[in-house]
């Protein structure tokens, strides 16, 4: 019988800007967290409430990330899973099973599982799918500070028309993924 069950997500693979980022949660048997799911079909609200209550009941919790130099250096995938990695190793309990959000497991000595649309389907995944998008906008919303004329707040960072129109006229900052298509168009134009 697994005892400790993380569970682990990414947010951030298809944005131009800022890091992959990933989460890791072992939430507690004895403290079950009621309504979680997909952070994608929850208000931004409901997500920052339920970050809140994860990190204060879980077992633990760990994020991880890579950086969009890695994820220029190795690729998305590659970076995503350097991010998992990451994450898990973050956590204080070491668990007995891993069960990642998708159709692939890092290559790691942990048991593990990939479960596609896990974060509908398993607790912990919906836990750690909430924390990494957290954790990502507000990198985001931090972004948008420094670079208002960005728009980040808004876009948070994928390729959205206002998006394109901003990194057109304002140029590639170095949080920028070098690698993606849009952005070596815009450093190939000048």
């Amino acid at each position: 019988m697994d005892k400790h069950i993380a569970g682990v997500d990414e947010v951030g693979r298809g944005p131009l800007v800022g890091d992959v980022v990933t989460a890791a949660v072992i939430l507690d048997p004895m403290r079950p967290i009621e309504g979680l799911t997909d952070s994608k079909k929850l208000s931004e609200k409901k997500r920052n409430t339920f970050a809140e209550i994860i990190k204060r009941d879980a077992l633990c919790w760990a994020i991880g990330r890579a950086t969009p130099q890695e994820i220029d250096q190795l690729n998305i995938l590659h970076a995503t899973m350097l991010a998992m990695t990451r994450a898990v190793q973050g956590l204080s309990i070491k668990p007995d099973f891993v069960r990642v959000d998708g159709n692939r497991v890092p290559d790691w000595s942990y048991r593990a599982e990939a479960v596609v649309k896990g974060d509908s389907l398993h607790a912990e995944i919906s836990a750690a799918s909430i924390l990494a998008k957290v954790e990502r906008d507000a990198d985001m919303f931090e972004l948008d500070k420094t670079y208002p004329q960005y728009g980040f707040a808004a876009h948070k960072g994928y390729p959205t028309k206002a998006h394109f129109a901003a990194l057109a006229e304002h140029g590639v900052l170095p949080c920028y993924r070098q690698s993606f298509k849009p952005v070596q168009a815009v450093l190939t134009a000048k």
